[in-house]
């Protein structure tokens, strides 16, 4: 402990001073063009409530590809460093930051600050102490980076969209979770086996599931997981099984608006449900094949950013590295590229959209 603190004050005392004022980033310097490598972009410093980081490991999802190639969340404000997903190591404390200290690893979740100053593309990146965990003893940076965007969109879908509250909040003891029933749609995605884990953290008594693995899913806490093949009827047929007419919580975490219709008609005819679905804008479902909903429902479009609700993430933050070193919370599959390379990164860009079958890719710097 006496070396691990003296090596941490001596950091604290050389970083300012052996830092580089610029660093190497991979930039998107112009829409619908590959992602560009630059070596003068300039060093954040962290402000209150902020750290700085080394960065290791930039995770890359879907969204970055949207970015980079229609200007999604970017448009404008160019050149931008993409991946919300970041892990490293702590280099430098903002006024105001406590509990953490320099040479800590962190998992963090990076906003769209103007700069693009938070995000893993680049070698050094800041972070909000709202959107960051230390990562346990024996877990890898790449282990940690799955988490941050993928998490985040269902925590927001279940406990802020469908008011179902958080288990840590104080709404929660009069809420019967173990009577409670949620839907989710896409069961093989990373927001869906997440949104298992996250409804299993809360105890909620039936987690029924389409799609994905079923061995996977119930080790996450799903209790029925339904093939989602044979289409519509059939799936719904499935579902309705299990759920009778009671369902009024569900979350899609794949399903494009035309082809909603299979969650919704599994919500109750009888009661009013809700439907959380991970996208940015408000596009249409079809409407006129919606039958029966006599008391209706609501559907909620989530953006899964940690700083759009603090008060929903920050709680949630403070209580990862527990859920980790407990196994409450269990990481998911990766594969690496290794290096801020353009001819590394903008493959798995081109495979996104080219709808190329991509596993979570982790740029290791």
């Amino acid at each position: 402990m006496q070396l691990t603190s003296l090596i941490s004050r001596l950091l604290a005392k050389q970083a300012p001073f052996t830092m580089a004022a610029t660093q190497t980033a991979l930039v998107v310097t112009a829409i619908g063009q590959p992602l560009t490598l630059i070596h003068n972009h300039p060093i954040p410093s962290p402000g209150p409530n902020q750290v700085q980081l080394r960065v290791s490991v930039a995770g890359i999802n879907p969204h970055d590809q949207k970015a980079r190639d229609t200007g999604l969340f970017i448009a404008g404000k160019l050149p931008a460093v993409l991946a919300n997903d970041v892990v490293g190591t702590i280099t430098s404390l903002g006024p105001d930051v406590s509990g953490l200290t320099i040479g800590d690893r962190i998992v963090s979740h990076a906003t769209f600050t103007p700069g693009f100053t938070q995000q893993g593309l680049q070698e050094y990146a800041l972070a909000d102490t709202v959107a960051l965990a230390k990562i346990p003893e024996g877990m890898t940076d790449d282990e940690a980076a799955t988490l941050p965007t993928n998490i985040i969109a269902p925590l927001f879908g279940l406990f802020a969209s469908l008011k179902i509250p958080a288990p840590w909040a104080a709404e929660a003891e009069g809420f019967d979770y173990a009577g409670a029933t949620v839907l989710v749609i896409g069961g093989g995605s990373n927001c869906g086996k997440f949104a298992v884990q996250l409804a299993a953290l809360a105890g909620i008594g039936r987690i029924v599931v389409v799609g994905g693995q079923e061995a996977e899913l119930k080790g996450f806490g799903a209790t029925h997981v339904v093939d989602r093949h044979g289409g519509h009827d059939a799936v719904l047929g499935r579902i309705r099984e299990i759920v009778g007419d009671e369902l009024v919580f569900a979350l899609d975490a794949v399903t494009p608006p035309p082809e909603q219709t299979l969650v919704i008609d599994a919500l109750s005819n009888t009661k009013r449900g809700g439907l959380a679905r991970l996208l940015h804008s408000g596009a249409p479902f079809d409407a006129s094949r919606i039958k029966g909903k006599t008391a209706g429902f609501d559907v909620h479009n989530v953006i899964g950013l940690s700083q759009l609700n603090p008060g929903l993430a920050g709680p949630f933050w403070e209580r990862v590295l527990g859920y980790l070193e407990t196994g409450k919370i269990k990481p998911l599959g990766y594969e690496v590229v290794e290096g801020l390379t353009p001819e590394g990164v903008n493959p798995v860009f081109d495979g996104y959209r080219d709808k190329k079958r991509v596993v979570k890719t982790h740029v290791h710097l």
